[in-house]
């Protein structure tokens, strides 16, 4: 695994807050294993953000008196932040961090970093889900992980295993290109960068680990859920605008040939489709209670329908059915435009039958009938959508992989 071009092939990061009981300990043991085992030049770095115990004492002493160990200091915290500002600022060929725990054992270290001293590979994460691996922790945290991880993959349609286990490591030249792209600075940050690695066409390496739970450990489940399930949500977001420039990036670094993303699974659009719709249906409301003033029910109605309805189908294209491209855009647009109609036709009998069994309801009461019969409209143009609107016909199957095979000239 040496590189062959001499200077500093691998620094390992080592984010730390309020560390003081384990820092000495990890930091001595991680060194003496990199002298030991790793037969490339290496650089550990703590990356203190914020702490406010002992902390920067114990990692400025471990600086001075171990050879290849360096002290940076972040007045703010999150992992991401740590990582983000060591990362930027190193010289390495290849960057890693580690939790200060070393929850993962040590021996995977070296196949870790292994396949991006060759150049074989842009992105290498441990997993605890593999079938190989060996898992200590308990059984909350196991189901917890689990489902992270399912959800993640049937949503984002991504196919590596384990966003979350704190081993990783990439290539300098790809962290360079990535990380103005990953805006989240915490928990989350980890998952971001490999959602933008796998749709840029970027190789992500796994290897299965031994791993054992940390019990002092201080993350607060829930409201990591809560921010990992709002980072998914605006990273599906930025993907479907176009706003990460996915294409230049796998222009730039991608592997090619490269096979399209897959068709989402059923369960994966139900979700998706879900969540577009809880986005429209949101957007709906606020307008029908903006237009409410100057029209009428029926017209302030057929209006908010509308300037969602565009949008709504052009999200499900991309995100929901996984269509992009030029291809066949017009007509699904008229074909939306159709199921709108139809929506448009059912919520508005909704208001019809309202008035007739309740004249002069209150906008209230008018805007709970029409999210009601939302429901049933959303329900209806799913079933639309998917059979008909964005439906993938065999042929079309087969011609996709045909078209990609040519992009971008010769495999790398």
């Amino acid at each position: 695994m040496t590189p062959s071009y001499g200077g500093l092939a691998l620094e390992i990061v080592v984010p730390v807050f309020n560390e003081e009981s384990v820092l000495e300990s990890s930091i001595t043991r991680l060194a003496e294993y990199l002298t030991n085992e790793m037969p490339s030049t290496w650089k550990i770095t703590i990356a203190d953000n914020a702490s406010t115990d002992r902390t920067p004492v114990i990692a400025a002493r471990l600086s001075e008196h171990l050879p290849n160990v360096e002290y940076r200091r972040l007045e703010v915290k999150g992992r991401g932040f740590a990582l983000r500002d060591a990362w930027g600022a190193s010289e390495a060929r290849v960057l890693a961090y580690l939790d200060v725990d070393l929850s993962t054992d040590l021996v995977a270290l070296p196949p870790l970093v292994a396949p991006l001293l060759s150049g074989h590979s842009d992105i290498s994460i441990g997993t605890r889900l593999g079938q190989s691996s060996r898992v200590s922790r308990g059984p909350k945290r196991e189901f917890i992980s689990r489902s992270y991880n399912f959800l993640l993959r049937r949503t984002m349609q991504v196919r590596f295993s384990d966003a979350q286990c704190g081993f990783k490591a990439i290539r300098a030249d790809v962290a360079q290109r990535l990380l103005p792209h990953v805006e989240d600075n915490g928990w989350f940050f980890d998952t971001e960068l490999l959602i933008i690695a796998e749709r840029s066409g970027l190789r992500i390496h796994e290897i299965p680990v031994d791993w054992v739970d940390d019990p002092d450990s201080r993350v607060d489940i829930k409201q990591t859920a809560l921010d990992d399930l709002r980072g998914m949500i605006r990273v599906a977001s930025s993907l479907v605008r176009g706003s990460i420039p996915v294409q230049a990036i796998y222009a730039e670094l991608g592997r090619r040939p490269i096979a399209p993303p897959g068709r989402p699974s059923f369960f994966g659009q139900v979700i998706r489709f879900g969540l577009v719709g809880m986005v429209s249906t949101l957007a709906f409301a606020l307008l029908y209670l903006v237009l409410q003033g100057p029209f009428s029910a029926q017209e302030a109605n057929f209006l908010a329908l509308l300037l969602t309805a565009v949008g709504n189908t052009a999200a499900n294209r991309r995100f929901t059915f996984g269509i992009s491209g030029p291809s066949k855009l017009f007509t699904q647009q008229i074909q939306g435009l159709i199921v709108f109609l139809l929506a448009w036709a059912i919520t508005s009998s909704s208001l019809i039958v309202l008035h007739a069994a309740t004249p002069g309801a209150i906008p209230g009461v008018e805007l709970l009938t029409l999210t009601g019969a939302n429901v049933f409209a959303t329900l209806m143009r799913f079933v639309l959508l998917r059979l008909w609107v964005f439906r993938v016909r065999r042929a079309d199957e087969m011609v996709v992989p045909l078209a990609v095979a040519q992009i971008g000239g010769a495999p790398r």
